[in-house]
């Protein structure tokens, strides 16, 4: 349910609104909200102005089995790129690559199983892509994880799973698909990180700290990121997109035992949408080519803080 925009909101509601996990997480088993047919529709299948250029060019998408990852995939198939969608499991990518054939969009969504917590995964991945497309022009940094480890008695396990895919896979991804623009002299490339807003700001929600300090590294990462594209003098460049609350399965996943607590998440307010960001990404990619977007920051319109 969402509340109408000119509904006043109980106190209750003010209170969970601001201790809410509301968050886009991601993860290579988020589920998307509502149809798949439904995903990417707002952005059609015209070509957007300033996309033209990027017409059969490859993107790599980490954890595009559904939510933000696989609304990313389609509209980025929607305007004619080959797209190497990747997650642990591939069958809801699958799928989704035999929906935008059957639908005609003029791009290619290529399915690739990867573990995005090994390095081993990774590299075979990139090994792959060079093998059988050349390499990467557009890498999207979008697979994500939260657990809900505070910091006074969070587990390390769950707090090494959030840094080792949210930090370290997002690193490792960004250096391959650098390596491989460099490698074919591809000097227009673009990374783009799919942060959150939790990078920029310490939500008193202490189950999501954790998963705070890893979004404000991916801040951090983002912006040294665009310093060293300068210092080598390529005009590759690089942006984030920070989002905060996205209807996905994020909520369910983090408060796991209490599914009430996750659905009240996305309750109070209406939310910002998978496609909402996918329409970021085509807008970042879209700009002329001198143009450089550092970060998007999104919020529904209806959030407070």
């Amino acid at each position: 349910m969402e509340a109408g925009s000119g509904a006043a909101r109980s106190g209750a509601d003010r209170q969970l609104q601001l201790l809410s996990p509301c968050d886009p997480g991601r993860s290579s088993a988020i589920q998307m909200s509502g149809s798949r047919s439904e995903v990417g529709g707002r952005l059609g299948t015209t070509a957007r102005a300033g996309m033209e250029r990027w017409r059969d060019r490859l993107a790599l998408v980490t954890g595009a089995s559904g939510g933000i990852g696989a609304a990313v995939a389609r509209a980025l198939v929607q305007q004619g790129l080959k797209v190497v969608g990747c997650a642990r499991t591939v069958g809801n990518i699958e799928e989704l690559a035999a929906e935008c054939k059957s639908a005609g969009y003029p791009g290619t969504l290529i399915p690739h199983r990867c573990d995005l917590s090994s390095e081993e995964d990774i590299l075979s991945m990139f090994s792959a892509v060079r093998s059988q497309h050349s390499g990467v022009d557009i890498c999207i940094n979008n697979a994500g994880l939260a657990r809900p480890d505070t910091l006074l008695s969070g587990s390390t396990s769950g707090w090494k799973d959030m840094f080792s895919v949210n930090v370290l896979a997002l690193s490792i991804c960004t250096r391959e698909a650098y390596r491989s623009m460099k490698e074919r002299k591809v000097d227009d490339g673009h990374i783009i990180n799919i942060n959150s807003m939790s990078g920029h700001q310490v939500s008193p929600h202490s189950v999501i700290h954790f998963y705070s300090a890893t979004k404000y590294a991916v801040t951090a990462l983002t912006e040294g990121l665009r310093q060293e594209l300068r210092e080598a003098q390529t005009h590759i460049r690089a942006t984030c997109i920070s989002p905060e609350v996205v209807e996905t399965q994020f909520a369910f996943k983090l408060h796991d035992k209490d599914p009430e607590k996750a659905a009240a998440t996305y309750e109070c307010i209406k939310c910002l949408k998978p496609e909402d960001v996918a329409e970021a990404v085509i807008y970042v990619l879209s700009t002329p080519p001198h143009v450089q977007i550092g970060d998007i920051q999104m919020r529904p319109t209806e959030q407070v803080i």
